[in-house]
């Protein structure tokens, strides 16, 4: 699958269930620091935005769903990663009332985002991040 551009979705490969700490072994593999674990209320809703350095998230617990520009919609799983380019435009919605926890990281380990919407969802402004 063509990366460089696109976001990539590693599905958890094992036959046993995701835990905190075999998600962030699983995300170590691909050269990322975790900077952050962070938790969104269900029914989340996070307007479109983008981060000025790839950006790497390993779900814990609950579903999430990332939209991207002219691409099909990912939902993360527990164990599950996606890599996002720079620049990659997304929004993020939880379609249920549970709470979705995931490791966010970046190759430098910080973080930094560009608003492309409302900034509806940010969660520097929630205190469930």
């Amino acid at each position: 699958m063509e990366t460089k551009n696109k976001p990539q979705v590693i599905k958890w490969p094992h036959k046993f269930d995701a835990s905190e700490e075999l998600v962030k072994q699983e995300m170590q593999k691909f050269g990322y620091e975790v900077y952050d674990v962070q938790t969104i209320a269900g029914w989340f809703e996070r307007s479109d935005h983008a981060h000025d350095f790839d950006e790497i998230r390993g779900a814990i617990q609950g579903n999430t769903t990332f939209y991207f520009e002219n691409e099909l919609p990912v939902t993360l799983e527990p164990g599950d990663i996606i890599l996002i380019p720079a620049g990659t435009v997304h929004k993020v919605l939880t379609h249920n009332s549970k709470p979705f926890t995931a490791f966010k990281g970046s190759a430098n380990g910080k973080r930094s985002v560009t608003e492309h919407g409302d900034g509806k969802g940010r969660t520097a402004d929630s205190p469930a991040s």
